[in-house]
């Protein structure tokens, strides 16, 4: 699992648009990769609505937010054009990224066990370095849990 201090993984990812992102394109900038279990779902809808909420604020911070989990870049596009969503959502399909960074875990609801991506935040600086990690995180406060220690 990537921890503080790791850096990220090589990856490249398409976005909504089928355009591509790769960890190389972001070197030079901070960002926030928070890694999220499924489009259109009451949990990972107000997760992404709060973040839409403070982008800006984000911005202002000089960070740029993305979304990964394992829905297609259709999918996402379906996601952010009905939330009104202002950030990337990034696709990764077959979990190379997901695994590569811990997020492909156990879970358990209602006494089933079944395996998905961990909802999860990393805070990443200018030369790709991990410098703050969130874990089983709460959808509606994350946001601004994440803006406030930023500030």
């Amino acid at each position: 699992m990537i921890d503080v201090g790791d850096k990220i993984p090589d990856f490249s990812l398409s976005d909504d648009q089928g355009n591509v992102v790769t960890n190389r394109d972001l070197k030079g900038q901070k960002y926030i990769l928070y890694f999220y279990p499924k489009d259109l779902t009451p949990g990972c809808v107000n997760e992404a609505v709060c973040f839409d909420a403070v982008l800006d604020e984000f911005h202002d911070l000089g960070y740029k937010v993305y979304g990964v989990n394992k829905d297609t870049p259709e999918l996402h596009r379906e996601f952010i054009e009905r939330y009104h969503l202002r950030f990337r959502l990034l696709s990764d399909p077959e979990g190379e990224f997901i695994e590569k960074m811990g997020m492909w875990q156990e879970k358990k609801n209602f006494g089933k066990t079944y395996y998905g991506v961990a909802r999860s935040t990393f805070i990443v600086d200018e030369e790709g370095v991990v410098v703050k990690v969130y874990h089983k995180v709460k959808p509606v406060e994350h946001a601004q849990e994440v803006l406030r220690e930023l500030n």
